[in-house]
């Protein structure tokens, strides 16, 4: 049966995105089985989600979550779910004292970049997207970063491949990265490599996160008095509005380029616990009324204007920040690693469609014990 491409699943609100790690302890040495995996492909189809999102291909992760989707596609006809395959993408010394940003990690990339084609090349029908790199142009990501030539040169590779046969025509190839990136912040990102990268990539994935910007450029956080009734409501709308900006800040600096290059949404999201610069004595971002209301908002935009949005993320990951519990980085899941359900999907468990699933034998089932008054003790309003 054939399937659909990129150009079909993309931007098409009949096919929800999502990025998925699905680790349950805190050292990705740890590895989700196959069955854990099916586990969970079963509770995000349940809630409609038809487009994965990984991010690097070292790991046995990406390949055994593709293997378990063939297998419950061999299991069961009607299941359905994609793959955009992320391949990550270092400098020479990365995650050392002294990385060296003007020049790559080429023996670590070239074997990334191959496991990807490889894995794809066997999986055609379920991995739909390569995405070159994960945040690996943005100057803030000091361990690792290169300059956009060095993703240019594997994404015209990858198409490459394309053109010889090698790779299915209808793969689409891009890198995942800040909307500054992307030309939506300064000009110190603004270059011929960086155009000449627009021009070869079949689309534009870009990041948002507003949630972070509520400590590191509050401006849109702050503007409510703490007494004032919808303070949050109004806070958690100026949010989805900042993404929006920082959306179309690189749609026109994309379609400057080429004004017919699709750009989507390739991570955005708000997690639900902060005990640092998103917590009570911090922003006070963190909770998971703010983020139910940022996952609505967000999905409500997108859906509607044939934006794609790998929604970050779908399950907590405690590996994250393994020497913090309680860091945000551990809790951007719209479930917990317990698989309860946040609050952003109470209406999915109250409409039974979670029934009879299970994650690592615990049923689907609302935290806070479904108390909407326990919840509403841990809601802060913004800080001034």
């Amino acid at each position: 049966m054939d399937t659909p491409s990129a150009a079909q699943l993309l931007g098409n609100p009949d096919y929800p995105a999502i990025s998925y790690g699905g680790y349950r302890d805190v050292s990705r040495s740890v590895q989700p089985t196959i069955e854990e995996l099916k586990e969970d492909m079963r509770i995000l189809h349940a809630m409609g989600i038809r487009i994965l999102r990984t991010y690097n291909v070292q790991l046995p992760h990406a390949s055994n979550v593709v293997k378990a989707i063939a297998a419950l596609k061999e299991e069961d006809e009607s299941f359905e779910m994609y793959v955009m395959l992320g391949a990550w993408i270092d400098c020479k010394g990365a995650w050392t004292d002294s990385p060296d940003h003007s020049v790559e990690d080429a023996l670590s990339n070239e074997a990334e970049i191959l496991r990807a084609v490889s894995l794809t090349q066997k999986f055609p029908d379920i991995i739909k997207v390569i995405a070159v790199g994960n945040e690996a142009m943005v100057h803030w990501a000091a361990s690792y970063f290169v300059g956009p030539e060095v993703i240019l040169g594997w994404v015209n590779y990858l198409q490459g491949l394309k053109r010889q046969g090698k790779l299915p025509q209808d793969l689409w190839v891009t890198s995942s990265d800040n909307f500054a990136s992307w030309g939506g912040g300064g000009s110190e990102y603004h270059n011929d490599d960086l155009v000449a990268l627009v021009d070869a990539v079949d689309y534009v994935s870009m990041h948002t996160y507003p949630f972070h910007d509520t400590h590191y450029n509050p401006s849109f956080w702050r503007n409510d008095s703490l007494v004032a009734k919808g303070a949050v409501e109004r806070a958690m709308e100026r949010a989805v509005d900042y993404s929006k900006d920082q959306y179309q800040r690189v749609v026109r600096y994309v379609h400057a380029i080429d004004p017919e290059k699709a750009v989507h949404i390739g991570e955005t999201g708000w997690a639900s616990v902060s005990d640092g610069f998103y917590g009570p004595e911090g922003s006070r971002a963190a909770d998971e009324y703010k983020q139910a209301l940022f996952y609505q908002g967000m999905r409500d935009w997108t859906q509607s204007e044939g934006i794609s949005c790998f929604y970050f993320e779908a399950f907590d990951e405690p590996w994250k920040s393994a020497v913090n519990p309680t860091d945000s980085e551990n809790h951007f899941g719209l479930f917990t690693v317990k698989g309860e359900a946040k609050f952003a999907l109470w209406p999915l468990v109250d409409s039974g469609v979670f029934v009879g699933l299970s994650r690592d034998g615990m049923p689907i089932e609302k935290t806070y014990s479904g108390e909407r008054e326990l919840l509403d003790r841990h809601v802060l309003l913004p800080v001034q």
